[in-house]
């Protein structure tokens, strides 16, 4: 859904009235609520398994499960299951010796063994993780708390990747007996040893999910600093709940009812920071790109000339805005590497114009030969951005000439369709729309969008070996020059192949009450639940 100014006014928003909040939301007033904090999610969790979907489970596991590495807030690898690690002189045997105090949520302790087959289970799905399976030669442990990771040659990237957590699938420590679950079966048990327990008794499956305390977690000594660090639990217990409605989302958080709006309406900024008892807070600091991915497997998309008649095509500035993106939180990005990336560069950026060119993106059709395939958008109606966007692709598809046609679901229909590589008439798709935090564009090995090995890529399944083999070269070289210079390189490849289309970077504020405080700054979307508190106001 998306609020017009007018209905804010009409509605007394703007006035600071508070919405009517359904009686779902409301509950009694207990003496823990001090100690409880209500979160509004970005959606509802329908995948628990970290190794079984790349997204929507993030936040989850990084409540319940714990890692071996973490990144800081500067995208440094941090110690964080790790107590001690080395490496050989030769650079290809790495020891690794878990701190001390380590349990999962059921009082059993963490072993060697379970690291060792969580991270088999992880190198089967990830990206970086099949790199690292690439090169190993053996992953074993050596007793109860050490374990050796054995390579073919020397990877510089090593540590890197395995702190790669949240750019990727995540890398969550499970039991043995879970870990050794194919990845494609998901684990059902959430038993990990992270900060928070999940409570599966009090779990309401497309309403809330609730996460406690882990009294038995030891957190590091180190200060909090992005995802790495001490791990404080301040709080008893979070409560993420799935309200679709910005506009009832907005309401609980003014009446009190939440504590935290994950994705608050960009419309609602003006009154949130009117109201003395709201904040809005940038807790992710590199910001969100959005983008648009085709089937290169199926018509129109499997011709070269229609994606890049796509890239033409796309006006930034005018589908984030259309999109409800506030025009003060918006930024171009014409680089695959993001913005905030140190590989971030200007090569093969010809195509941009602000306005975009659509004459061009007609000739591009012409010369590709459309014959007016159907072009099937997948549209995620509880996410209204993304939402707003497909329809604005839609018709600027149609203004120059292309059968465009929207499917609407939630985004769990949208994330089990984008899954099927077969054409629309047998439940395919051409086109849908989502995002990644812009920090992840500066790892072309763990994130998937920037993966173009066919039908082993990300949904869309762009091919090209030639940007594959510099994208393999990427683990190997050891200097940032070195990296800097296949940037380059990967970059002219991938804007005249066009497996993703850009739509533009956005800022995504947090909206919370004032009495809740200490959240961590992290370079991503995937937001802690630890550090936080409530306090008087």
């Amino acid at each position: 859904m998306t609020i017009t100014r007018r209905e804010i006014i009409k509605t007394g928003l703007a006035a600071g009235t508070a919405l009517s909040v359904p009686a779902i939301l409301r509950a009694r007033t207990s003496p823990d609520d001090a100690r409880t904090v209500r979160w509004v999610l970005d959606g509802n969790i329908v995948v628990f398994d970290p190794i079984v979907s790349s997204t929507g489970a993030q936040n989850h596991a990084l409540a319940i499960y714990d890692t071996l590495f973490e990144i800081d807030s500067k995208g440094i690898p941090q110690p964080q299951m790790v107590g001690k690690w080395g490496a050989s002189e030769d650079k290809k045997n790495y020891t690794f010796q878990l701190r001390d105090g380590l349990t999962f949520h059921d009082s059993s302790p963490v072993t060697a063994a379970d690291c060792v087959a969580s991270i088999l289970r992880w190198g089967q799905v990830d990206a970086g993780g099949k790199l690292i399976m690439s090169k190993v030669k053996d992953i074993s442990k050596q007793g109860e708390k050490t374990f050796t990771i054995t390579l073919d040659e020397p990877m510089p990237l090593l540590i890197p990747l395995l702190a790669a957590s949240t750019v990727g699938y995540y890398l969550a420590i499970m039991r043995e007996k879970d870990a050794k679950l194919p990845p494609t079966e998901q684990v059902t048990a959430n038993i990990g040893s992270g900060p928070f327990k999940f409570n599966q008794a009090l779990a309401k499956p497309g309403a809330s999910f609730t996460y406690d305390r882990n009294e038995q977690y030891i957190p590091r000594q180190e200060p909090a600093d992005g995802y790495a660090g001490g791990k404080v639990v301040k709080v008893d217990r979070v409560v993420g709940q799935v309200i679709s409605d910005q506009q009832t989302a907005f309401a609980a958080l003014q009446a009190g009812e939440v504590d935290f709006v994950q994705l608050p309406a960009q419309v609602l900024y003006p009154v949130i920071k009117s109201d003395p008892n709201l904040e809005l807070e940038t807790i992710n600091n590199a910001g969100v790109d959005m983008f648009l991915r085709m089937n290169c497997l199926q018509k129109p998309f499997n011709n070269v000339k229609m994606r890049q008649a796509m890239l033409h095509l796309i006006d930034q500035e005018a589908i984030m805005l259309a999109a409800g993106f506030d025009p003060n939180y918006i930024h171009p990005v014409t680089s695959i590497f993001g913005n905030s990336s140190p590989y971030s560069n200007d090569e093969n950026t010809g195509w941009y114009k602000k306005g975009g060119d659509p004459e061009r993106a007609k000739h591009l059709l012409q010369e590709a030969g459309y014959a007016g395939e159907t072009v099937l958008i997948l549209q995620s109606t509880d996410w209204p951005q993304a939402s707003n966007a497909a329809q604005y692709l839609a018709n600027t598809l149609r203004k120059i000439g292309v059968s465009a046609e929207l499917a609407s679901s939630d985004w769990a229909g949208v994330e089990e369709r984008r899954a099927n590589k077969g054409p629309i008439e047998d439940g395919g798709w051409s086109v849908f729309i989502s995002d990644f935090s812009d920090s992840k564009f500066g790892n072309p090995i763990s994130l998937p969008l920037l993966l173009a090995n066919g039908a082993d890529a990300w949904y869309g399944w762009p091919k090209n070996d030639e940007y594959e083999a510099l994208r393999a070269k990427w683990a190997e070289v050891e200097t940032l020059d070195e990296r800097k210079a296949l940037a380059r390189e990967m970059q002219r490849l991938a804007w005249d192949f066009v497996g993703t289309v850009v739509l533009g970077q956005y800022m995504q504020p947090i909206a919370r009450r004032k009495s809740l405080i200490g959240l961590v700054h992290v370079p991503t979307a995937v937001y802690p639940m630890w550090n936080m508190q409530k306090v008087s106001v």
